[in-house]
């Protein structure tokens, strides 16, 4: 559970960057992310759970105010990202749905109520 949070909060993180380089007319190139690696680099499962959980609400809470700064111009930029073009409003979408995927793992693997 440590290293899928640790994961959410890395991507969080990248998808934001992402996000910025792009609504200020970033027209570099950025390369992919091996998630594998970065969780396993993380080192989250000696972390404290609460930590974690402090960090993950502070980085949510730091892309919100990014995501409203954003006019609908910069929100209709577009970049290349692992060789693949993309808006910022797409990102913004991908990270919603990317935490709703993990949310629902965490709940259907880990938080499951038994009988």
């Amino acid at each position: 559970m440590k290293e899928l949070l640790q994961h959410m909060i890395d991507s969080e993180r990248i998808f934001t960057y992402r996000a910025l380089c792009f609504s200020r007319g970033e027209k570099a190139y950025l390369p992919g992310f091996d998630e594998n690696k970065y969780a396993y680099n993380s080192l989250a499962n000696i972390r404290l759970i609460e930590n974690l959980l402090d960090e993950y609400e502070v980085v949510r809470k730091s892309s919100l105010y990014l995501f409203r700064s954003f006019t609908p111009v910069m929100l209709d930029e577009v970049g290349v990202v692992n060789g693949s073009s993309i808006s910022v409003r797409a990102l913004v979408h991908v990270l919603a749905a990317h935490e709703l995927h993990h949310i629902n793992i965490l709940q259907e693997r880990y938080l499951k109520r038994k009988s």
